[in-house]
């Protein structure tokens, strides 16, 4: 099912009731939203989903409630940053066990890693479950940044990691992998700014938030480039822009949650320490998504 992920994968928040737990109504409408601009996969428990703010207990009923409503509608990809390996070890065994379809899995580092620490990291989730792996490098939030050649010999050596996604904004890293790999293994675009540049690059796909926003634009860009009718895609591309670039700079969880809001599908606040979009903000945004006629979400 995840052997040809070609397109988009899209991240969903976690919505918080005014009581402070998951809300599971809107935790449903934010995925059949999700499910409606035609993705390649769903990865639950991001950047964008909070998973650093959420207990175990709060992680694993996300990570069940995805899954269950998904409900084999298209792959499932659940998302693991631990210090620790054990811990990395056992939500990926907790994945297996509730029906998930892939690992994207990130090293964080608290003290600085060395490259045998963090093969040994992977090893160990690899050796704990036969689902498919996604190595998952992004310097800015993890603290951990693994090379190009690092990343092809985690895909060549380690049998369950076959997909790279690559977030640190470098577009020449995404060469180094095509160029190291001959061309074998997937790799994905995790930078929002970079999307056309990196599927005209030859990537198998882009992973983002903005499906919550923008529906199936994200979609339709990949499949543009896909198609060579590059005018297009670049216009496509420039009309998102600013909103693409607004969720990253605000916070995924802060913006997302305010748009989702603006669509009228109320996704609470996020969780503290980080705050809600101030006004001025939430107005800007409110002008971009009006600009691109973005609809309400279905009840």
């Amino acid at each position: 099912m995840t052997d040809m992920l070609r397109g988009i994968v899209a991240y969903p928040v976690t919505p918080f009731s005014d009581e402070g737990g998951i809300d599971e109504r809107a935790f449903r409408r934010v995925t059949e939203n999700l499910l409606r601009s035609k993705p390649a996969a769903i990865a639950f428990l991001g950047s964008a989903g909070e998973s650093a703010y959420l207990t175990e207990e709060e992680w694993r009923h996300g990570a069940r409630l995805g899954v269950e409503t998904v409900a084999g509608r298209t792959p499932v990809i659940v998302g693991i940053a631990e210090l620790t390996t054990a811990a990395a070890v056992a939500k990926a065994r907790f994945a297996s066990e509730i029906g998930a379809n892939m690992l994207m899995v990130i090293p964080v580092s608290y003290w600085k890693l060395t490259e045998a620490e963090i093969f040994d990291h992977y090893a160990a989730i690899t050796a704990a479950t036969d689902l498919p792996i996604m190595a998952y490098n992004n310097p800015g939030t993890s603290g951990v940044d693994m090379s190009p050649e690092f990343l092809v010999r985690l895909v060549r050596e380690l049998p369950t990691v076959r997909f790279i996604k690559e977030s640190s904004g470098d577009l020449n890293r995404m060469h180094a992998i095509h160029r190291l790999s001959n061309g074998t293994i997937p790799f994905y675009n995790g930078a929002n700014h970079m999307a056309l540049e990196a599927i005209a690059a030859g990537a198998s796909g882009w992973c983002t938030a903005a499906p919550n926003l923008l529906d199936d634009r994200p979609a339709r860009l990949f499949e543009l480039v896909q198609a060579g009718d590059i005018a297009r895609a670049r216009a496509l591309f420039y009309d998102i822009l600013p909103v693409l670039r607004f969720i990253v700079f605000g916070g995924l969880p802060t913006t997302v949650k305010a748009g989702l809001a603006l669509r009228g599908l109320a996704a609470g606040a996020p969780r503290p320490p980080l705050k809600p979009l101030v006004e001025a903000e939430r107005r800007k945004l409110a002008d971009y998504l009006a600009a691109l006629k973005v609809e309400p979400i279905p009840a």
